[in-house]
């Protein structure tokens, strides 16, 4: 009768919202885990990053180096290249003079 017929309705309703907790249950889990794994990949990336920062300073240490090396080479150089021009001009002014070469 009406009260029989309730009770079934109460029951079909909780078998109905059983099913659907677990069903959220069961995607909450896949969720959970999709969350671990994002989380495990984003430390990697992290780390990924860092490591990659080191790296860039590490580089532009060895580049900054040798930059100034290779100022002070080209320093050297100019010196260098200065002082050959020197004696050149020395080597020219205090020669042989004209008047001996023709002999």
């Amino acid at each position: 009768s009406e009260s029989v017929k309730g009770v079934r309705n109460y029951e079909r309703r909780i078998k109905e919202l059983t099913y659907q907790t677990e069903e959220d249950r069961k995607n909450l889990a896949r969720l959970q885990d999709l969350v671990d794994k994002l989380q495990l990949k984003v430390k990697s990336y992290k780390r990924a990053a860092e490591e990659a920062e080191e790296q860039a300073n590490s580089n532009l240490g060895k580049f900054r180096k040798l930059q100034h090396e290779l100022d002070e080479a080209e320093e050297r150089a100019d010196i260098a290249e200065s002082q050959v021009n020197k004696m050149r001009a020395k080597s020219r002014d205090s020669g042989p003079k004209k008047g001996h070469d023709e002999e």
